[in-house]
């Protein structure tokens, strides 16, 4: 099953508004890219898949930390915008991840950098299957995804609940992403091949207490969003494709 048409087609429409809004809100600038950052560890002369690359914002600091860097993303405007920032400097490339990426061999890439895109997929563990197999043994995927937490209370009913939930944001993108209790998201993980090597729950960074005072406060008290550094094992070779 594709990636959600009503998602890629507001992301297409409103590409330029939320490059805006992205490379400036407290939940992306201030928030989500610190934590997950820091995440990444070493970079120099590392193969990084930028996978839902967006308008490119990581690129950049994937690039000044000496990685050879792959992005892709369903939105061809998204595309068009991160090519504006670094061209000539990465691999870009139209890719919807619900489809398996056939250009890329097994055990090729380092490090696989899924920010903020997990919970719009259908079929999560056949993504999660396919970012295993390019990875090398001891590869790490970097998933950021909203907090558990955060999405029940944007849902309401029960935290064990599991399902759609949809939002529009001032930017003019309809937002459906998939909610699920922590434990089916780790349960994913395993069951793709994958083990859980660290989590973070984000803190917001001291900047935003300067930008973004109301938001601060409320992300000091409770989380958003929430990362996993996910390994394959060094036994976990795939075969040749």
């Amino acid at each position: 099953m594709r990636t959600d048409d009503t998602v890629t087609t507001s992301y297409d429409q409103h590409a330029a508004a939320f490059a805006q809004e992205a490379a400036h809100s407290p939940y992306n600038a201030h928030y989500d890219r610190p934590a997950v950052l820091d995440l990444l560890g070493e970079l120099t002369d590392r193969v990084v898949l930028d996978a839902g690359c967006g308008p490119g914002l990581y690129v950049t600091d994937l690039l000044a930390r000496g990685a050879h860097v792959i992005a892709v993303d369903a939105s061809a405007n998204m595309i068009d915008l991160a090519r504006r920032h670094v061209a000539g400097q990465i691999t870009l490339r139209q890719h919807d991840l619900t489809d398996p990426l056939y250009w890329l061999s097994n055990n090729t890439v380092d490090i696989v950098l899924l920010a903020l895109v997990i919970h719009y997929i259908d079929d999560r563990i056949a993504l999660l299957r396919e970012l295993h197999r390019v990875l090398r043994p001891g590869g790490y995927l970097i998933v950021s995804t909203s907090h558990p937490t955060a999405d029940w209370l944007t849902a309401e009913g029960s935290y064990f609940d599991t399902g759609w939930v949809q939002q529009r944001w001032s930017c003019g993108i309809t937002h459906r992403f998939w909610h699920q209790p922590l434990q089916a998201w780790c349960a994913e993980f395993t069951a793709a091949g994958f083990t859980i090597d660290a989590i973070t729950e984000h803190q917001p960074a001291a900047e935003m207490a300067r930008t973004h005072p109301a938001e601060f406060e409320t992300l000091t008290r409770q989380p958003g969003f929430i990362a996993y550094r996910l390994a394959k094992p060094t036994s976990g070779t795939d075969g040749d494709a």
